[in-house]
């Protein structure tokens, strides 16, 4: 239908070619990503963690960069904006939804990084249990956010003890 139409071929071709050079683009910046993770040992350690890929990895260590200016894990997951918003004034008090303070990007990765470790990985973990049973309580997207918060804290204290991921709490008891 199309081979009869010149007009036609004349348009869509420059959107073609737009398109292949788009592709050919993203699988060389893909390709540099992977090859900063794989030559960062720090990068790999967290890549050992179910969900997080080069990517999330990479933006991890970027954004937090010293892990020593943190005194505990927990205030990793207040720095990237993963803590309830709290309203208090007077007689009110209540907690809303996240803070959203810090950076958006690495909280925006660790939320999909999260959503991969509840849904997508088959493997079960410590921390994927815990997310499942968030999941039944409160919802998905609110697990998500909470495990978001939990993989950050375990990836600053990876970084700190130069570790891997502990898949079962048997391996951390030993």
């Amino acid at each position: 239908m199309i081979e009869g139409r010149p007009e036609l071929i004349a348009a869509i071709r420059p959107l073609l070619e737009a398109r292949n050079a788009v592709g050919q683009q993203v699988s060389e910046l893909d390709r540099k990503v992977m090859k900063l993770a794989r030559h960062d040992a720090q990068v790999r350690r967290f890549m050992t963690m179910p969900g997080i890929g080069p990517i999330t990895a990479l933006a991890f260590k970027a954004t937090i960069d010293d892990p020593a200016r943190f005194a505990r894990s927990r205030s990793v997951g207040a720095y990237v904006g993963l803590t309830s918003r709290r309203h208090a004034s007077g007689e009110l008090d209540w907690s809303g939804r996240i803070s959203k303070c810090g950076d958006a990007m690495l909280r925006s990765y660790l939320f999909e990084a999260a959503g991969v470790l509840l849904t997508r990985v088959p493997k079960w973990s410590a921390v994927k249990a815990w997310g499942v049973r968030l999941v039944k309580r409160n919802g998905l997207r609110k697990a998500k956010v909470a495990v978001a918060r939990k993989l950050a804290v375990i990836l600053h204290r990876m970084w700190i003890d130069g570790t891997e991921f502990n898949w079962s709490k048997k391996e951390i008891a030993a």
